[in-house]
């Protein structure tokens, strides 16, 4: 069993640049020595595409034990998804190359390079359905449930949009009249289109991922604080399902942890009170907890939140005043683990989440936003990261039709 949150040291892949560099320097000397062997041009990609997939598996496996609440493990995630869909266009190549490498050259590698987004988001369709179904219908009963919100009706809207898109691909792929200049522009912008939403669905299915990953992540029975995460209250001054179910979920890693372990842990209530609330979400969880049977001198309180990120820092400040060196857990719902994590490690806290079960309809939407997150907080790098994706194909476009085609 994977043991989370233990090393001290966080992963790297400088190592994926380095056999990059290899990679394209190897290749170059061959195409300068005019080795025309197609054979061992494709045996080189696929090397090197297993290498990549291996090492972002095994940062993405480190990094989870270094930090499960990370950004970098989307992206890790991500990427070993966008580079196993070019590792399978590859592999189709060197299939058909060994059995006739007399029919092919080297512009069949540039040719399936330029087909890898758009083969990909053909195949990947009936995910993205099954996702914008779910992203659409839980936007329904969010704006039911909820009201009407601009969050709620983005989701909705981004849920058609995915499938218009990839509806849109396979009419412009199949159903074209035109000249050839016309035909290689279409191919051009297409194959330069899908190869960004490849990128960006990799990256979502990565946040998925993550965000799964952290909601089932059961710390281990040595925790000295539980921290609980308010959400609202009743008018009444009693928890609302979605509070109680964190609370509930607090105490049952208690209960557990003390059965095993024989060790007692302290429960820190983290909320402020709201201008509409009777109370303090804090003296609020405290009630229930002590109805719950849980000893008073376990329980303490912090009431000046009135975010996630005020809890995290707030908490912490409370047990730095109780015991600077305890480890740490956090309950929230089971959808918001792996950003309330994030905030935790912002916080300077070592700490683990375990989710309460909420309705699915939650689901979609923080998915979203852990990517909009992820997009948003790593801007430089996701910049940086799809300028050089363009790059690369519009320098593959340009040999091949350009260079390889005259």
């Amino acid at each position: 069993m994977m043991k989370f949150d233990t090393r001290d040291k966080k992963p790297t892949v400088y190592n994926i640049l380095f056999l990059t560099l290899v990679a394209a320097v190897l290749i170059a000397v061959l195409w300068f020595m005019k080795v025309d062997n197609i054979i061992l041009y494709s045996l080189i990609n696929v090397i090197y595409l297993l290498s990549v997939i291996i090492l972002l598996v095994r940062a993405f496996f480190h990094q989870l034990q270094y930090n499960p609440y990370s950004y970098n493990i989307i992206i890790y995630f991500g990427f070993a998804v966008f580079l196993f869909v070019n590792l399978l266009a590859e592999g189709i190549v060197t299939w058909r190359v060994l059995r006739s490498p007399a029919d092919y050259d080297v512009t069949v590698h540039l040719s399936w390079l330029l087909m890898s987004g758009k083969i990909f988001i053909l195949l990947s369709f009936p995910f993205v359905v099954i996702f914008g179904a779910m992203l659409f219908f839980s936007n329904i009963a969010l704006i039911r449930h909820e009201g009407k919100s601009f969050k709620n009706i983005l989701g909705i809207l981004l849920s058609v949009s995915m499938i218009g898109f990839i509806i849109w691909l396979y009419a412009a792929d199949y159903y074209f009249t035109g000249s050839f200049e016309e035909l290689i522009r279409r191919e051009l912008l297409i194959s330069l289109i899908a190869s960004i939403f490849l990128y960006l669905e990799s990256m979502l299915i990565g946040a998925i991922a993550a965000s799964l990953i952290a909601a089932f992540i059961e710390p281990p029975h040595d925790r000295d604080f539980m921290i609980i995460l308010g959400c609202g209250m009743r008018a009444d001054g009693n928890p609302t399902p979605l509070l109680k179910g964190r609370i509930d979920r607090a105490v049952d890693f208690y209960l557990k942890q003390r059965d095993e372990t024989g060790k007692e842990l302290m429960f820190v209530c983290s909320g402020g009170q709201g201008n509409d609330e009777p109370i303090s979400e804090s003296a609020c969880m405290k009630r229930y907890l002590l109805l719950k049977g849980i000893r008073e001198h376990l329980i303490l309180e912090e009431n000046r939140s009135t975010d996630t990120r005020e809890n995290m820092q707030f908490s912490r400040d409370r047990i730095m005043e109780v015991n600077p060196d305890g480890k740490i857990a956090f309950s929230t719902t089971n959808y918001h683990v792996f950003r309330s994590g994030i905030w935790a490690r912002r916080a300077k806290m070592r700490a683990l989440g375990v989710g309460a079960k909420t309705k699915w309809y939650f689901w979609p939407n923080a998915w979203v936003r852990e990517f909009i997150g992820l997009m948003t907080e790593h801007r430089g790098k996701q910049i940086l990261v799809l300028g050089g994706m363009i790059l690369f194909y519009i320098i593959v476009v340009l040999l091949y039709y350009f260079v390889f085609a005259v």
